[in-house]
């Protein structure tokens, strides 16, 4: 979902960065692209992808802020940093957002999407800025997480955007990730997004109408039936679980709806049509 949002963005003549924090190669599969490294690669016209390496962003941090060059690995100092980073939970995280929330305030790009780690971590990434600020109180670590804090708490610039899908265990997570954004983050939920939404086979006269046919139907066209009868039933149990999204979401926000795709692939063309829909859904 983070590529079509990306990919949208770009095509309406936005430059944009597409940043993968937890190292899956499923956007280069998506965007039909090389695999990503950590420096960022064009990958259509506007919009450049990269892979966020902590490890690189250790070493531009370092080069940044205490004007060291690194012309080498770092590698003492990554041992270093991994028995830190061990010792204080949110160190890492901290690292992680900042080079994020550093390719946002260096103002190259007007859009920075990012495809964020899974629901069970991404709060602690968002909220170790505060924790770290919290327990200190002077020195450059201060201002280097209350600049961050800043950007993650303006809501003209960061949001956001959860994907779900319109099922019960997926709601269930997306309506308390909501909550806990709310509470334990200074990010602010934008929007979600429902995909692998199935479409609505029949109105109602054209439901009576193939009642009718389902009820003399024989061999082959009895199949065809079941078939259909099968799809309506998943498209109206799944109808529930969105109204329960859309109803129990807290704080409320704008619920996006993404078809169901019936492909094999999910290469640049299944890319494009979910960035197509997401445009026409916010009416853009």
């Amino acid at each position: 979902m983070a590529a079509a949002l990306a990919l949208a963005a770009s095509d309406a003549g936005q430059r944009v960065l597409l940043i993968s924090v937890d190292g899956k190669a499923d956007l280069a599969e998506f965007l039909e692209v090389a695999p990503l490294t950590a420096e960022p690669v064009e990958c259509r016209s506007g919009l450049w992808a990269m892979l966020l390496d902590t490890e690189e962003a250790l070493r531009e941090y370092i080069q940044l802020q205490l004007k060291i060059p690194m012309l080498a690995r770092i590698g003492p100092l990554t041992k270093i940093f991994d028995y830190v980073a061990t010792a204080a939970p949110g160190v890492r995280e901290v690292l992680t957002v900042g080079k994020i929330l550093y390719e946002v305030r260096e103002a190259k790009w007007d859009l920075v999407v990012v495809d964020g780690v899974a629901s069970g971590h991404i709060i602690g990434q968002l909220g170790a800025s505060q924790a770290i600020n919290d327990l200190v109180h002077v020195g450059l670590i201060r201002s280097q997480t209350e600049w961050m804090i800043e950007l993650l708490a303006d809501r003209t610039v960061t949001g956001a955007v959860v994907v779900a899908t319109p099922e019960e265990m997926p709601v269930s997570e997306t309506l308390e990730l909501a909550r806990r954004l709310r509470d334990e983050t200074p990010v602010e939920l934008s929007a979600v997004v429902a995909n692998r939404v199935l479409p609505e086979l029949f109105g109602e006269r054209e439901e009576a109408l193939f009642e009718s046919l389902a009820a003399r139907a024989s061999g082959p066209s009895e199949t065809v039936m079941r078939g259909a009868r099968l799809a309506v039933d998943l498209r109206r149990n799944r109808a529930r679980h969105l109204d329960r999204l859309t109803a129990e979401l807290d704080p409320p926000a704008p619920v996006y709806f993404v078809p169901y795709l019936f492909l094999r692939t999910h290469g640049l063309r299944a890319t494009r049509q979910v960035a197509e829909a997401l445009v026409a859904e916010m009416g853009e």
